[in-house]
């Protein structure tokens, strides 16, 4: 039976891949989730159909490739990702949509890389919190709301306010609870959370008793349970590790003979891993581990800061850190876990970013995507099925935070240019032999050059707010007065 099984859904992938060879990508990822929607399931490589599962996508803030044990981290204790990650799928070739938040997180909710994202870095001065959205944005939440889920956002949003189209209840989420404003996220003890509209008071009177993170891990802990009998979208957008260095106690750490800032940094890090732990072990309490695919994920690069990208070898051997358009500003620590659908103690090399949750949510729950996306379904490789999964010619990046840059993944190939106002010139590295990126074989390889170039080219399309013209590279003024806001040009971002 298993073999029949097998046999039919390769059938169903292959002339789904002949029918995506003479239409566009988009109409792909509309038809397979047609034909999930009108009865068909998605196939793990045993053969066992699956059906919908509750998800938990979790996001960390700034955390780097190499700050996990399961990456290589020696100093910083991770013992519950490093199990989660061995019992299921690490996925060494993710990347990040950006090398900075609000861009990586925008291309995570929209599915679009930097080419095509509405926002394209930070956005320094624009009043509460960070260039909104637009309200008929396709995101996540959405899809998974019209999948029938029950959706919420739990922590670090950073995509608009309660004041504009970047409103978290209008963008897809039935439950917020967090920070809208990225630069308010750097506090770990608030004097005020948003929860769905409404202002939730902390801290009072400068104490410092409620930490932000924690609120956030038993407000998720109440939406699992709240839900527990129904399908849920949980987006577990955690702050940590990005600086403020704050946490209510050092723990393992304390007696260590290291920089005082170090043992928070490591600290932080620990609570994380232990609460992620304690999520999981709720999950299995109810009843509901085995139906629950859990991915794992860092917005962009480790920030480095306070010496700590040599002190913990943040970016493990990879070059650079967080705005980067190298390998450590870019590739994702992550990997999924799904009892007996994803494949335990597996590693993935499949070339897959952010941009690619869309469309993968949308074959896992049977419901189209509305409008076009940049991404290819990595369900397959999630359930083992490789031989099904669709493949990406290159990958694409641009950003505008200090330097206008972009880069290029294709194949082992990765392509770098640190200022596009000097033109695409273009650093050329082979990650497959060179992961650290030390040596630049552009001379070498003129005709890879080229081809990189010509992907550069054809992924960019001009943003009314970003560009390698203006001076600053954000125009505020016009950003400000194609919403409706007064600017605020004094407020300087720290981000």
């Amino acid at each position: 039976m298993k073999l029949f099984v097998e046999l039919v859904s390769d059938i169903l992938f292959y002339l789904l891949y002949i029918f995506c060879s003479y239409m566009r990508r988009i109409h792909c990822f509309t038809l397979s989730a047609l034909l999930l929607s009108n009865g068909f399931v998605a196939m793990a490589k045993n053969g066992e159909s699956v059906s919908r599962p509750n998800v938990i996508y979790i996001l960390c803030d700034d955390l780097g490739y190499g700050e996990l044990g399961y990456n290589g981290q020696k100093k910083i204790q991770t013992p519950e990702l490093d199990n989660l990650a061995s019992k299921g799928m690490i996925l060494r070739n993710h990347y990040c949509a950006n090398a900075v938040s609000a861009a990586s997180r925008c291309g995570l909710m929209t599915g679009k890389h930097p080419g095509h994202a509405l926002i394209r870095a930070n956005s320094p001065g624009y009043p509460n919190g960070q260039f909104p959205l637009r309200e008929n944005s396709e995101t996540l939440g959405k899809l998974m709301q019209r999948a029938g889920y029950k959706t919420a956002c739990i922590g670090k949003w950073g995509l608009g306010s309660y004041g504009n189209s970047g409103n978290p209840n209008k963008q897809g989420f039935d439950h917020f609870f967090g920070y809208t404003d990225q630069k308010l996220a750097h506090e770990y003890y608030p004097t005020y959370l948003w929860r769905n509209g409404k202002k939730i008071k902390f801290n009072k009177d400068g104490r410092q008793t409620d930490y932000s993170h924690d609120l956030f891990t038993e407000e998720a802990f109440t939406f699992i349970k709240e839900n527990k009998k129904n399908p849920f979208f949980l987006y577990l957008a955690y702050t940590i590790p990005h600086v403020k260095y704050q946490v209510p106690d050092l723990a393992q750490y304390k007696d260590k003979d290291w920089p005082e800032n170090m043992k928070i940094h490591a600290a932080m890090t620990s609570r994380m891993d232990g609460d992620v732990g304690d999520l999981v072990r709720l999950l299995r309490k109810l009843g509901i581990e085995d139906n629950t695919l859990i991915i794992f994920n860092s917005d962009n690069g480790a920030h480095g800061q306070f010496g700590s990208l040599e002190f913990f070898k943040t970016s493990g051997e990879l070059r650079d850190k967080k705005r980067s358009m190298y390998e450590g500003g870019v590739r994702s620590p992550s990997f999924a876990y799904w009892p007996g659908k994803v494949p335990a103690g597996t590693v993935s090399n499949h070339l897959s970013a952010f941009w690619d949750i869309l469309p993968t949510f949308s074959e896992l729950t049977g419901e189209p995507v509305k409008g076009e996306t940049d991404g290819i379904s990595m369900l397959p490789t999630l359930l083992g099925n490789e031989k099904a999964q669709k493949q990406h010619e290159y990958l694409y990046w641009e950003l505008y935070e200090g330097k206008p840059r972009c880069a290029v993944k294709y194949n082992n190939w990765k392509g770098v240019v640190l200022d596009m106002r000097k033109g695409l010139d273009i650093e050329l590295y082979n990650i497959g032999i060179d992961e650290s990126e030390t040596i630049n074989l552009a001379d070498k390889y003129p005709d890879v050059v080229e081809k990189i170039r010509g992907f550069m080219i054809k992924s960019h399309t001009p943003n009314l707010y970003w560009s390698k013209d203006n001076n600053p590279l954000f125009d505020l003024h016009r950003a400000c007065k194609d919403n409706g806001v007064s600017c605020n040009i004094s407020n300087k971002e720290i981000e």
